[in-house]
């Protein structure tokens, strides 16, 4: 048998919205309250994943919404270096 391989964003779509922002909340409580460095690694990597969706729905999202994002992602790298420094 062949396995179909769906794409990301069929993937992202599939995953329970709860969850994702369950998840999401505990890593932003884990990087802020983790010592210094630590807590700002963790910060870049949760801003990081968000540049990789914002990359993979770009094409898809309203001008409004890239806007939002863009400045999530800012305050995001801006926090964690401010933790790593």
């Amino acid at each position: 048998m062949q396995r179909t391989q769906r794409s990301l964003p069929a993937r992202l779509a599939g995953l329970n919205p709860t969850a994702v922002f369950l998840a999401t909340l505990a890593l932003v409580l884990v990087a802020l309250f983790a010592p210094g460095p630590l807590g700002g690694l963790l910060l870049l990597l949760l801003a990081g994943g968000l540049v990789a969706l914002s990359v993979t729905t770009w094409p898809v999202q309203t001008p409004a919404n890239r806007a939002i994002r863009l400045i999530v992602i800012t305050a995001l790298v801006a926090l964690a270096l401010a933790r790593i420094l």
